[in-house]
C-alpha cells in the first residue's frame, strides 16, 4: 500500500523539492525525509480535509521551509554533511538531471519574489505543482476563498510584471525599402 502511494507521488515530490533546492544531496535527503514524515503521520491524514496530494505537498512545503531555517541557523558545513548518506554516481547523475530539468522553474519562481508569502505559496502549488485551488488551500491550511483571492492577486501582479518587460526593438530602415 505505501509502495503504491510512494510510486504515485515520488516524481511530483522530487520535482517540488528540486525547484526549491539546487543541491542533489539535499534533494535526495529532503525527499526521503518527506516520505518518512508521511509514514510517521499517516494516522493524521483526513480525506475530508483535502486530497492526499494536498496533504503530501503540505508536508513537503513545511519540511523544505524547515530546511531553509535550519540551514540559516547552522551555516557550518561539517554539521550539514555529517548526517547525509553518500550517493553513488548514478544517484547524483539522476538528481542533477532533475535539477537541470527544473532550472527554468526555479528561474520562474525567482520572479515571484515581489509577491507576498501567502500569494506566492498559492501560485506555486497551483501553477508549479498543479494542485487545484482547493488542494492548495488544504495544503496551506487556509479557506478556498482565501486561496482564490491570493491566486487572483498573484496572477494580477505577475501579469503587470510581464507587461512591464520591454518588447524587443524592431529595426526598420528609414526612407522605405532596403
Amino acid at each position: 500500500m505505501f509502495e503504491e502511494f510512494y510510486r504515485r507521488h515520488l516524481d511530483g515530490v522530487t520535482r517540488f523539492v528540486a525547484r526549491r533546492v539546487n543541491d542533489p544531496n539535499s534533494v535526495a535527503d529532503l525527499t526521503a525525509e518527506i516520505f518518512l514524515t508521511v509514514i510517521d503521520s499517516a494516522h493524521t491524514y483526513r480525506p475530508g480535509r483535502g486530497s492526499e496530494a494536498a496533504w503530501v505537498y503540505g508536508i513537503a512545503r513545511n519540511l523544505v521551509s524547515a530546511e531553509y531555517r535550519r540551514t540559516a541557523r547552522h551555516a557550518e558545513l561539517g554539521a550539514r554533511i555529517a548526517g547525509r548518506r553518500l550517493l553513488d554516481e548514478d544517484d547524483i547523475a539522476r538528481l542533477e538531471e532533475q535539477l537541470d530539468a527544473e532550472h527554468a522553474s526555479r528561474q520562474a519562481m525567482a520572479a515571484l519574489a515581489d509577491l507576498s508569502e501567502g500569494e506566492r505559496a498559492v501560485i506555486e502549488l497551483v501553477a508549479f505543482d498543479q494542485l487545484t485551488v482547493s488542494e492548495a488551500a488544504a495544503a496551506l491550511g487556509i479557506s478556498r476563498v482565501t486561496a482564490r483571492v491570493r491566486l487572483h492577486r498573484a496572477r494580477k501582479t505577475l501579469r503587470a510584471a510581464a507587461l512591464a518587460v520591454p518588447e524587443p526593438t524592431q529595426f526598420s530602415y528609414a526612407g522605405g525599402e532596403a
